[in-house]
This record gives C-alpha cells, sequence and structure tokens, in this order.
C-alpha cells in the first residue's frame, strides 16, 4: 500500500503540530520565547548552516557534522513549525527538498551572532573548565594543595620466559580427512575432524 503525497503532508504536519503544541506555549519574557525556538544542541548549528541560502538536506546533514537523519528531521520540523525554517518542496522527479530561513528565522540568525563571537572568544576557556569537571576524561583534574602528589615507581623490564611442552591449542582441530556424507556417485566431500 503506498500513500499519496497528501497523506504523507498531513502526516507530517500534523506531528509538528503535535510537537508545537506539546511545547511551552506561555512565556515569561522574551529571552524564554527565544529559548524554546532555538534551545538544543542542533537548531543553532541547523540555523548557522542554513545562513548563506537555501540548502538540499543531504547538504545540511554535511554541515552539521555529528547529527543523525532522524535527528535532523526532527529538528528541522520543529523549526519549520516555530516558522523559522522554511521546507521547499519541489515538483520533479526525484523529488527535491530545499531548506531556507524565513524572516524570523533571518532575524534570529543576527541575534545568535554576539553568542557566537562569545563562544569563540572564551572557547579555550570553557573547554578548560570542562575538563576539569571531568577528570578521567583527559587524564587527571587539577590537584589540590592537601592531595599528594602521585608516585609511579618504573616497571622492571622482564623477558618472556622460553616455553617448554607441547604448544597450546588455540583454535580447533585441524581437519584431517575428506569423507563423503552420503553414499552415491555424486555425493560431496565433507571435512571431518579426527
Amino acid at each position: 500500500m503506498t500513500m499519496t503525497e497528501s497523506q504523507t503532508e498531513s502526516q507530517t504536519k500534523s506531528r509538528s503540530q503535535t510537537k508545537s503544541q506539546s511545547r511551552m506555549t506561555v512565556y515569561t519574557c522574551g529571552l524564554d520565547a527565544a529559548v524554546d525556538v532555538v534551545g538544543g544542541k542542533w537548531k543553532p548549528l541547523i540555523l548557522w548552516a542554513l545562513h548563506d541560502g537555501p540548502h538540499r538536506f543531504g547538504v545540511l546533514r554535511r554541515h552539521v557534522s555529528g547529527v543523525s537523519e532522524k535527528m535532523l528531521i526532527q529538528q528541522l520540523r520543529e523549526l519549520e513549525a516555530d516558522g523559522v525554517v522554511h521546507r521547499e518542496v519541489y515538483r520533479e522527479v526525484p523529488p527535491r527538498v530545499e531548506y531556507s530561513l524565513t524572516d524570523m528565522g533571518q532575524a534570529l540568525n543576527t541575534a545568535l551572532l554576539p553568542l557566537g563571537v562569545w563562544g569563540d572568544e572564551f572557547m579555550g576557556r570553557i573547554v578548560a573548565n570542562k575538563r576539569s569537571e571531568r577528570p578521567d576524561a583527559d587524564g587527571p583534574g587539577p590537584r589540590t594543595e592537601t592531595e599528594p602528589e602521585p608516585r609511579t615507581a618504573p616497571e622492571p623490564q622482564t623477558e618472556p620466559e622460553p616455553r617448554t611442552g607441547p604448544r597450546p591449542r588455540t583454535g580447533p582441530e585441524p581437519l584431517t580427512e575428506l569423507r563423503p556424507v552420503r553414499s552415491g556417485v555424486n555425493a560431496p566431500a565433507v571435512a571431518h575432524r579426527s
């Protein structure tokens, strides 16, 4: 059973409407509304990828490295439902879909520029702070004054001992002979272990 394009589009719209209805609709301030629209790991990166013009899905996926196909589709639907991204479907064979920023999306991208500048300026400090929070990530974290410095003794160098006796088996027994499975002229020969 195949679905028509109108059925597919109506399902997509109903999913977008359900998602947007389930999200917060009463805001306490403008920042609250903006964070609701652009919140998450991928949405700002998607918006930034669209700043220089419309892109097809595959191009967006390459620009936003690390995002799964499913997540990119979900985030694009939410941005479209919020009125920030426009989805243009061209009636061609094969079908072509392009995503672009609306006026509201371009204004949001402009508002994100100072945030990007701030991130560029303090990126080194942010990374250093993240590393100090997780000592297991890239080696030990910062030591405190009361913590003694770890002492490590050099590992003694030892030579491997020569083997004596039979070599231990590491796999199945070797094949030793071929015997037919059933009698007959055209019977296949099968290897057997002894």
